[in-house]
């Protein structure tokens, strides 16, 4: 937490995939001066309903204001905090790191270690793939700093609470 009270909150939202939907979720957080620390967008189980998994700081009572806007928004169906929830929270990386011929054997010990994979092999680079906690690709990254990143990319957070059962206050709102 930091010592204004805010901190680092994981959340979800179920949305209609239209267009302009996602800008319309961006422009709330920036009307209330939320920097969107990353940001997943992707399709759902549901055809015609995408799930988006962002992380913003704040104080619970912000959230909690940013959470009934959002379900002002009519293509909003659910909307789900789940930082203090017991969820499985994971990012992807691809990393484009030196490596010639004296450092690959080295680089691939690091990558096995990381339980990550070499996805596309130069003469004198690698691209890694890193599936993990957010800490566990930061390790990563810091260990391949060493050999020179060349290029990278994150996701960001996606996240699924591990109950299945949706908490009363998203049971009460998101069923519209």
């Amino acid at each position: 937490m930091h010592t204004n009270g805010t901190k680092r909150h994981t959340m979800i939202a179920w949305m209609e995939d239209k267009p302009g939907v996602l800008n319309r979720v961006a422009s709330l957080f920036r009307r209330r001066n939320f920097n969107i620390e990353s940001l997943a967008v992707g399709h759902s189980e549901t055809p015609g309903i995408s799930r988006m998994t962002f992380v913003v700081n704040g104080t619970d009572r912000d959230l909690r204001q940013v959470q009934t806007q959002l379900f002002k928004l009519i293509e909003v169906t659910r909307v789900e905090d789940v930082s203090t929830q017991d969820a499985i929270i994971r990012e992807l990386a691809l990393i484009r790191v030196k490596a010639d011929s004296a450092t690959r054997s080295e680089v691939m010990q690091i990558v096995d270690i990381f339980r990550a994979r070499i996805v596309h092999v130069d003469m004198d680079s690698l691209i890694i793939q890193v599936v993990g906690k957010e800490s566990q690709v930061d390790s990563l990254i810091q260990l391949l700093s060493n050999f020179g990143i060349l290029e990278m990319t994150r996701t960001g957070r996606v996240a699924m609470a591990r109950n299945s059962e949706m908490t009363p206050a998203v049971a009460a709102n998101g069923n519209r």
